[in-house]
């Protein structure tokens, strides 16, 4: 239940991927891990810990090894990044000048109307022209500040039979009578209207985060999917040491979107750090290859738990339940990019260290979602298990998880990144 408690904290300060890569900078700083940036060159030591990001919205976290014989790297990836609306660059939208509208895009697969009728707020980054600098500043209104309203039933018979929304019409939030967003920005920002130069901002739900359940058995919050596995993995990963392998962890931005851009799971972001740390241990082409091929990646993104009042909706025998342990999820499509192979790794470590694990798959006529595993592997070819947690209502503005779930998932990674993993022709050995 702590860790619940902790990353219903987490969340409070991580309504959007900057401020979730903020709040991961954080739980590595706090264990003694050095910032670097892209635009530097790094002078990297072995036995140090350090992070880097990329658009303030993805990150990476890497630990240097002192022992280089039979190197390998230990790896997992979750994101940042949740379904949500985007607000558009021209997006006042005045009515009679007596509402005060936000122009918006969908962003991602949210399910529209769990947005409805709720306090939401506003989030994200702008870009300040400052005399001859352009400056970077955080935004967060950190207010109640919009709803989107539904209409009345007697307007709209057929609100409970399956409505079809449609976001450019249904899904605006109203802001109030007369301000626009750009005099909420000078006014809270203490910039010049003119100098707005653009800006990033997405909606999010003022609700961060309770406990429910007969039992205390289960959470509410936003954003669940998937900053519990973010959260989650960090956790886990700056509680190991490990120094015979390169133990890396990251946070990818823009999954709900196919990871397609420079921070996403598709990009050279984390070749080209993997190809900075081959470097700085002076490793040959060959042998920085030798040790990709020794390596397994943990991609985590969370699963979908048996619907208490859809279960049909599962398949028969694989499926997965809140409070259960880790899920480890099978695709024979490779949406999900687990093998075998890999999972036989990853069970193994988890049976040693007596955490709970289950096993999942779609029906066979019904498509899941994809996930970051197999897209990374575009860039960085290693054997991938892909694993989550499981949970209700994924893609709602409040989603639902089990609160025993989390500590197995840090204790899980944590197991990980403390073993070695060796590799012949013929076996894999866990050190």
């Amino acid at each position: 239940m702590n860790n619940v408690n902790k990353f219903l904290d987490f969340l409070k300060t991580s309504t959007n991927p900057y401020e979730a890569v903020l709040s991961l900078k954080k739980i590595m700083l706090e264990k003694g891990f050095e910032e670097l940036n892209e635009f530097e060159v790094w002078k990297l030591e072995k036995g140090k810990k350090y992070f880097v990001t990329r658009n303030n919205s993805s990150i990476i976290g890497f630990t240097m090894p002192t022992v280089l014989d039979d190197l390998s790297f230990n790896m997992s990836a979750a994101h940042t990044d949740s379904p949500t609306f985007k607000i558009k660059p021209f997006n006042n939208i005045a009515i009679q000048k007596k509402y005060s509208m936000l122009n918006t895009e969908v962003y991602g697969g949210p399910i529209f109307s769990s947005f409805f009728d709720r306090p939401l707020s506003i989030s994200g980054r702008m870009f300040v022209k400052n005399n001859d600098s352009i400056d970077e500043v955080n935004v967060n209104f950190d207010k109640d500040l919009l709803v989107i309203p539904n209409e009345c039933i007697h307007f709209n018979r057929d609100v409970n039979s399956g409505k079809n929304y449609n976001p450019q019409v249904d899904l605006l939030p109203l802001l109030g009578e007369s301000k626009t967003l750009d005099d909420l920005l000078v006014e809270s920002y203490n910039v010049k209207k003119e100098n707005i130069l653009s800006y990033d901002l997405t909606l999010y739900s003022r609700y961060r985060g309770s406990v429910i359940g007969a039992e205390n058995e289960y959470f509410l919050a936003p954003q669940i999917d998937d900053l519990e596995s973010a959260y989650g993995l960090f956790k886990g990963f700056v509680e190991a040491d490990n120094k015979d392998s390169v133990n890396v962890c990251i946070a990818f931005d823009n999954e709900e979107v196919g990871s397609e851009t420079k921070q996403g799971a598709e990009s050279t972001f984390l070749i080209d750090t993997l190809n900075r740390i081959k470097d700085a241990l002076d490793l040959s082409n060959e042998e920085f290859k030798v040790a990709l091929a020794k390596s397994l990646m943990i991609s985590c993104d969370n699963a979908h738990a048996v619907h208490p009042n859809d279960q049909a909706k599962t398949d028969q025998l694989n499926k997965v339940f809140m409070n259960e342990g880790i899920v480890v999820k099978h695709n024979a499509n490779q949406h999900y990019a687990t093998d075998a192979y890999s999972e036989s790794i990853f069970k193994s470590i988890l049976s040693k260290a007596n955490i709970k694990y289950q096993d999942f798959t779609n029906r066979s006529d019904v498509r899941g979602g994809g996930t970051l595993g197999a897209i990374s592997t575009t860039q960085v070819s290693v054997p991938t298990v892909d694993i989550g947690l499981a949970q209700l209502a994924m893609h709602s503005c409040i989603e639902t998880a089990g609160t025993k779930d989390l500590t197995y998932l840090i204790d899980g990674i944590k197991a990980f990144y403390n073993t070695h993993l060796s590799r012949t022709v013929s076996k894999v050995t866990l050190k």
